[in-house]
């Protein structure tokens, strides 16, 4: 069983999830955002590595799973962002990256941060098309040499993004916090558009 402290700080987080299909530039634009308005990131992968390699409960716990090729349980990895939350209570707010990925990681993350005191601020979905997503993903491959990232991969890696996430999206949606902003603009463009969003609730710092 998990234990979640509770600390007043969190009643003045600002808490972000920025989702983005491969290619969208989401990665690019989730530093941006984090540099901007000094948002801490939640990324579930480094966080899963990191309680791994320390040998913690949780990431001997995940261990488990991953050794064996499955997916480690929600209520571990809600376990492992209470903690990583935990551990920065000063902090202006956080992004949420590659968490949530469904409707009832969505649910649990929203139960946790209510316990804490806090919520779900924003949800930024980033459009592209898929014949620039595609574009992109087999520029960067070529330029990286990856042969993973032919046309057939990549295209099944969009529909898979797009399958698993708009449950996701629809959750957000219904609770009036979901922005969908269009990605296939330059970095800069892409990213004035996400701030106007950002902004109405947390200013840059300068």
């Amino acid at each position: 069983m998990v234990i979640f402290a509770l600390h007043n700080n969190f009643l003045y987080m600002f808490n972000l999830v920025l989702f983005g299909p491969p290619g969208s530039g989401k990665g690019t634009q989730s530093e941006n955002i984090v540099k901007t308005y000094k948002l801490q990131h939640i990324s579930t992968g480094d966080l899963l590595r990191d309680e791994v390699t320390r040998h913690t409960p949780l990431g001997t716990e995940a261990k488990k799973y991953m050794d064996q090729g499955l997916l480690v349980p929600d209520e571990v990895v809600i376990g492992m962002i209470s903690g990583k939350i935990d551990d920065m209570p000063d902090a202006r707010g956080f992004i949420f990256d590659g968490f949530p990925r469904t409707r009832p990681q969505a649910e649990a993350l929203d139960k946790l941060l209510e316990f804490k005191g806090t919520k779900i601020n924003l949800v930024l979905a980033l459009e592209v098309p898929e014949p620039e997503l595609i574009k992109r993903l087999i520029g960067r491959g070529e330029t990286s040499g990856r042969s993973d990232d032919t046309e057939e991969v990549i295209t099944k890696r969009i529909k898979e993004y797009h399958q698993k996430t708009q449950p996701v999206a629809s959750y957000y949606d219904e609770q009036g916090k979901l922005e969908r902003v269009v990605g296939n603009h330059t970095i800069p463009e892409t990213f004035k558009t996400l701030s106007k969003h950002v902004t109405k609730y947390l200013l840059p710092v300068a």
